[in-house]
């Protein structure tokens, strides 16, 4: 009987990766810049205004000035002494709006880039905004919760209320104003 397949062999594979020059900074810079304007175009794809992402920009590019590096390289210790340090004192709101903004554009990054980060500096793009020191109160106030039935037919008879009211006041106007 013939074998089916023909005879197997053992190839070396070379990595192309080790045929790739070490990037310059240069690279990096330009590879940071392409990144932030990927992530511009997909915010204003997804529908979000030209304020949510300007905002969005703003909170990213004080970051990375306080960091002074490639956002990509945050760590979790330094995303604690940003939010423990530099932000303590700044509202509530400012450091739940920065600490999405990062979470999204870790976001991003992850999804789009990673590979492409990873071939270029060697490190792995991982969010820096983790469980342990996330900014509190965010969640929660963007969760809805539906009124119950009860509170439904209140605000509606409340309404047939002041509804009946106004429409009793609006005819006697009417009447004074002949």
């Amino acid at each position: 009987m013939k074998a089916r397949w023909p005879e197997l062999a053992l190839a070396v594979v070379k990595d192309l990766r080790v045929a790739r020059a070490p990037a310059t900074a240069e690279d990096l810079e330009a590879l940071e810049t392409d990144m932030l304007a990927g992530f511009v175009l997909a915010r204003a794809v997804a529908g979000l205004s030209d304020g949510t992402i300007s905002s969005d920009v703003v909170h990213l590019e004080q970051v990375r000035a306080w960091f002074g590096r490639p956002l990509w390289e945050m760590e979790p210790a330094d995303a604690d002494a940003y939010f423990g340090k530099v932000l303590r004192s700044t509202a509530k709101g400012t450091r739940l709006a920065r600490a999405q903004a990062i979470k999204t554009f870790f976001l991003f990054l992850e999804l789009r880039h990673k590979v492409e980060i990873h071939q270029m500096t060697g490190r792995v793009v991982e969010c820096p905004i983790d469980e342990m020191n996330r900014p509190r109160g965010g969640p929660l106030g963007k969760l809805r919760i539906p009124p119950t039935a009860e509170q439904v037919s209140r605000l509606f008879a409340g309404w047939r209320q002041e509804l009946a009211s106004c429409t009793a006041r609006g005819r006697g106007c009417r009447e004074e104003a002949r």
